[in-house]
């Protein structure tokens, strides 16, 4: 039987290709986004875990939307206004296909910023969706770009992740999160909003959501995989009523609803008395992994490379002298390391520049210091078989 036309579009996905390979014990894998999975709370689930048993009730069909007591947690959690609802999802991952199910047509027009995250573009192919992309700056989108894209190809929607943005770890300043807004009212543009590292912020100052300026023309997409356990499989996507409702619909159609006592079990977590304070463990662990991963970068990296800061999330984004990437990453895998290279990152990989994204949350610090070493000693290699001459190295 011959697979849908959509499909046949959608090519496989090198992350996944990397990770079944990075599963090898000699390798350190800084390619896949994966917490560590010490940091999940499995003590403070607990009770709630015991507990469990005593409620048949759970383990019943349940509302597509959400588990209702776990609802009425999250409306305040989130401080929704009235006119807003929330559904629970299986992941976040989910909720992003049902809103690509409920709103996206082949052709509309998608717009993200270039590079951008690569199971979103995975989503908007399967529902053949024209991928728009914008350039990206330190500060987040390039927003003169942005208005002459909204301008010229009124696009249905712009899909971003401003908090720690994957792949690069950018952060949207307060300025560019204004602005953006503005620009979604102005040009009547859904923001759909995708914050799953928001609470991974280890430095500087909370900023607001991109959609708490444009309420009435956001979606939003919160994952509880970073926080509390990928294998819970929950997510929560917020927005007004008539935004969400369809796609509830759609939800209902494609697997009724999410794990009911997963959810239960999420909301005893959230309500649990150290629920705060297993959060700033986890921003610590991570704070001083990434200072080790990016210390470690700016003394061995040859010259030519380039690094940014990030204050929270997950990744660093190591941009390079042009280069094969995919070469250099499975030169590398046969190194010992595992990285994802630049171009899985763009709808169009031919445009992308030579860059690695690095993943600080799943290795220690010794590890991240080896994997670092390997990582300068293949680039090197690479480099100087492209450039035929030895790269000096910084000290």
């Amino acid at each position: 039987m011959e697979i849908a036309t959509s499909l046949q579009q959608i090519p496989s996905s090198y992350i996944r290709e990397i990770l079944a390979a990075a599963s090898d014990k000699n390798v350190i894998s800084l390619a896949g986004g994966l917490p560590d999975e010490k940091t999940f709370p499995i003590d403070l689930m607990k009770a709630t875990l015991e507990g469990l048993s005593d409620m048949p009730e759970v383990f019943q069909y349940g509302a597509t939307a959400g588990y209702g007591p776990l609802l009425t947690f999250l409306n305040t959690y989130f401080e929704l206004p009235e006119s807003h609802m929330a559904m629970v999802c299986t992941g976040s991952q989910q909720g992003l296909d049902l809103i690509a199910r409920a709103y996206v047509n082949p052709g509309d027009k998608v717009v993200m910023e270039a590079p951008s995250y690569l199971g979103a573009m995975q989503v908007f192919g399967l529902v053949q969706a024209d991928m728009v992309t914008v350039p990206q700056t330190e500060f987040g989108p390039d927003l003169t770009a942005l208005e002459t894209c909204f301008a010229e190809q009124s696009p249905k929607m712009f899909y971003a992740v401003p908090d720690f943005h994957n792949p690069t770890g950018v952060c949207w300043s307060l300025e560019t999160r204004q602005q953006v807004a503005a620009l979604c009212i102005k040009y009547k543009v859904a923001l759909i909003e995708d914050a799953p590292y928001r609470e991974l912020r280890f430095a500087g100052d909370a900023l607001p959501l991109v959609s708490d300026f444009c309420p009435q023309n956001s979606i939003v997409l919160r994952s509880f995989s970073k926080i509390a356990s990928p294998g819970l499989r929950i997510g929560v996507v917020t927005g007004k009523r008539s935004y969400i409702e369809p796609m509830v619909k759609v939800k209902q159609g494609a697997d009724l609803h999410s794990s009911v006592p997963m959810q239960a079990l999420l909301l005893g977590l959230l309500e649990h008395k150290d629920f705060d304070q297993h959060i700033d463990t986890i921003r610590s662990l991570y704070k001083s992994r990434y200072e080790t991963l990016f210390s470690e970068l700016q003394q061995k990296l040859p010259e030519g490379c380039e690094l940014n800061a990030v204050d929270g999330g997950m990744f660093v984004w190591v941009t390079l002298p042009e280069c094969d990437t995919f070469a250099l990453a499975k030169s590398l895998l046969s190194n010992g390391v595992a990285v994802v290279p630049s171009p899985v990152f763009y709808p169009k990989p031919e445009s992308a520049d030579a860059a690695l994204r690095l993943n600080f949350t799943n290795a220690t610090n010794e590890e991240l210091a080896e994997a670092v070493t390997r990582l300068a000693a293949g680039l090197r290699e690479q480099l100087s078989a492209v450039t035929n001459q030895e790269v000096p190295v910084f000290v």
